[in-house]
């Protein structure tokens, strides 16, 4: 009887595992087919993904459409920063709530958690107004000083810290090792794979900025891939086949860092949450 139940549930995890793949790749499919399509094909046939001749001219033609190359390097340099920025502050401020003891330390992280329950679209209108204030509206520095500070990113590597032997640092105690150079000799190192997962998640996020993007960005020379493509949607018609090749373009380097990174990424999930 017990072998029937682990049958029926690898099958049914299996299955579980079949329907969510679909849900992710039969859209990428989709948006795959038609960025090979040609316009008159999608037109005729919107539904149907799969291209009699496969066009992919339609790739280049997404650069004389819009200034693409511009457009990635832009959404380049604010997922860069800000990736970097985030990286920065959550592991500092985690190796403080993790490691240092302080009064209110336990209270003041319950605190900066109840940030995650308040909306990015809460905050929009006062940080448009600093921004405004002090001049940074239209550059790409507001775009990075929103995405630099991240309270899941501080409880992700919390997680992780308190899952370090404490006995680690205590032998570089002995060698006369301070706080600075315990956490980026030891913590840090030791902490690849959440801080891989926390890269991942926080270059997805930046990546697919759209509302933030949308508001604080005027100039052209300064929008974001996510903005470029809302511009490829005309008022009257759409060439499907050209938003999805440059769709298709936009998520390829994504898709290249998940790849890489694969391995600490699902290192990072399985451990970040075993202590604390």
């Amino acid at each position: 009887m017990r072998d029937q139940y682990r049958i029926t549930g690898a099958l049914a995890v299996g299955l579980a595992i079949v329907l969510v793949s679909a849900v992710i790749l039969v859209p990428l499919a989709w948006a795959g087919g038609l960025s090979l399509k040609s316009y008159a094909e999608v037109i005729k046939d919107v539904s149907n993904p799969f291209p009699k001749v496969p066009r992919f001219q339609n790739y280049a033609d997404v650069f004389k459409a819009i200034p693409f190359f511009s457009y990635f390097l832009n959404t380049v340099y604010i997922a860069a920063a800000c990736c970097a920025g985030t990286l920065l502050t959550s592991s500092m401020a985690a190796y403080a709530f993790a490691r240092l003891k302080f009064p209110g330390r336990d209270a003041l992280f319950l605190v900066y958690l109840a940030t995650l329950m308040v909306p990015r679209q809460v905050t929009l209108i006062p940080n448009f107004i600093l921004f405004r204030m002090t001049g940074l509206i239209d550059t790409r520095l507001s775009l990075v000083l929103t995405g630099v500070f991240t309270a899941y990113g501080t409880f992700l590597l919390r997680q992780f810290f308190l899952g370090i032997p404490k006995e680690l640092e205590e032998a570089a105690i002995v060698d006369g090792y301070g706080y600075s150079r315990r956490f980026a000799s030891i913590i840090l190192p030791l902490a690849k794979p959440a801080l891989t997962t926390l890269f991942i998640i926080t270059l997805l996020a930046i990546w697919n900025e759209y509302l933030y993007a949308l508001v604080f960005i005027n100039s052209d020379r300064l929008r974001t891939l996510t903005l470029g493509l809302a511009i490829m949607r005309g008022d009257f018609d759409v060439q499907w086949n050209l938003v999805m090749a440059a769709t298709v373009l936009a998520i390829l380097p994504l898709l290249a860092v998940y790849v890489f990174l694969q391995r600490f990424f699902i290192e990072g999930i399985a451990l970040s949450g075993i202590k604390g």
